[in-house]
């Protein structure tokens, strides 16, 4: 390294040249340092439910350099170029690790993404079925195609919450503690059908469009046949789908709720073959906290989402090993193809002339999860009790270590924008 940049990658047995510091890893693994495009900050206007300084701390110590913020939840949402610069203002100084900003696609702003874009949005969410939120609407069909035609025009990208409001509406309404009961109000052809709308309507623009957080494998067959003919389709899973199921998920066990739902063990299967056949692109957090309270009462009425900021990258490798996968995938899926998608082109890579972001890893070493240890503001995680493979021990950030067995350095993280 030389200054923020990677210099040169050598073979382990070449020379330390004249001056240079040695660090000695040992065993340990060094990764590129972990990209994730799909974080809910909540900050400004929500940020008893995390807030820039937690996440990006829960970040860093999961082996995270560099995250994407979601444009809801936060009070305004990011739907304007003034939004934006408001949740900038509240990040500004407070962020352990680099960050960045999508914007929102909502029913009548569509004239605010151009300049949501030139501010330096790296794209746009949108929603097919409600969002949880009441200042975040769906796009209906014809919403969708508009915002996809402006998109194409400064060839942005367009990150979709796909679920059919219709299927949903027709499901069975989510109430009590039972979790088959949940499972059965999000059933699978709610996304099969939202994504096939989407690919649809991607198609009639010439936009590029990526499916966020799938969780249902038979969505991939679709998917396969889109990309083959040339649609601009990139898609995503998270560490819950890739290493829960829904055969574990004890009845009244509201941590486990989140919307699409982590389902069956035969599904998530189906999962994992998309990433090896290269179907699913990346694999990401889709961090949703909220408070303890609010994730609490019945699978109706609690929040729906999983807090796993700090938790993602064992959580994946401990389910990727058993596979028989490697580290090089796991980075692959959590590094490269995510900061690929965001345009991200000095990051995702051990490689010269990129950021030197590095996540250390223990690979061999396990641990419990124990909720007091994590650094998200509100410690509700789906994991508690669980044994995971790999520990992150250092986290480095354009050449300066920020995390050190536990303890962090004073944050020096900045705020991207799109530069292409």
């Amino acid at each position: 390294m030389v200054g923020e940049r990677i210099e040169a990658v050598r073979g382990h047995d070449a020379a330390v040249p004249p001056g240079a510091r040695l660090v000695e890893l040992g065993e340990q693994a060094l990764l590129p340092g972990l990209v994730d495009t799909h974080v809910h900050v909540n900050d400004p206007g929500r940020s008893e439910w995390e807030g820039f300084a937690s996440a990006t701390r829960a970040a860093a110590a999961g082996g995270v350099t560099t995250l994407v913020d979601m444009p809801l939840n936060s009070l305004p949402p990011t739907t304007t170029a003034a939004h934006l610069r408001t949740k900038q203002d509240s990040a500004r100084g407070r962020v352990q690790i680099d960050v960045g900003f999508w914007g929102g696609a909502v029913p009548g702003n569509t004239p605010e993404l151009r300049p949501l874009h030139r501010a330096g949005v790296f794209g746009f969410k949108c929603f097919l079925s409600p969002s949880g939120v009441e200042e975040f609407p769906p796009l209906a069909p014809a919403e969708l195609d508009a915002a996809l035609a402006e998109t194409a025009a400064f060839d942005g990208l367009m990150i979709v919450h796909a679920e059919d409001p219709g299927q949903l509406a027709g499901a069975p309404e989510p109430s009590g503690g039972r979790y088959a009961d949940f499972l059965a109000s999000r059933p699978r052809d709610a996304e099969h059908r939202a994504v096939s709308r989407l690919i649809a309507a991607a198609e009639r623009a010439g936009a590029r469009v990526h499916v966020l957080h799938l969780s249902s494998g038979e969505v991939l067959p679709e998917i396969a046949a889109a990309r083959r003919r040339g649609t601009r389709l990139t898609v995503e899973t998270c560490p819950h789908f890739l290493t829960l199921t829904a055969e574990e998920v004890p009845d009244g066990a509201t941590e486990f709720k989140c919307c699409p739902p982590i389902r069956e063990a035969a599904n998530q299967d189906a999962l994992w073959q998309g990433l090896a056949e290269g179907w699913i692109d990346c694999v990401v957090s889709d961090h949703s906290p909220s408070t303890a309270a609010l994730k609490t009462g019945d699978f109706g009425t609690a929040w729906g989402g999983i807090s796993s900021l700090q938790l993602g990258l064992p959580a994946v490798w401990t389910a990727a090993r058993a596979r028989g996968f490697g580290l090089a995938d796991v980075a692959r899926w959590m590094s490269t193809a995510p900061a690929a998608l965001a345009g991200l082109h000095r990051k995702g890579a051990v490689e010269a002339g990129r950021d030197a972001d590095f996540a250390v890893l223990a690979p061999e070493r396990r641990f419990t999860v124990d909720p007091h240890r994590l650094h998200h503001r509100n410690p509700v995680t789906a994991y508690a009790g669980k044994e995971l493979y790999g520990v992150v021990t250092q986290t480095w950030l354009r050449g300066r270590r920020i995390l050190a067995d536990g303890d962090f350095a004073e944050p020096t993280g900045r705020l991207l924008e799109r530069t292409h």
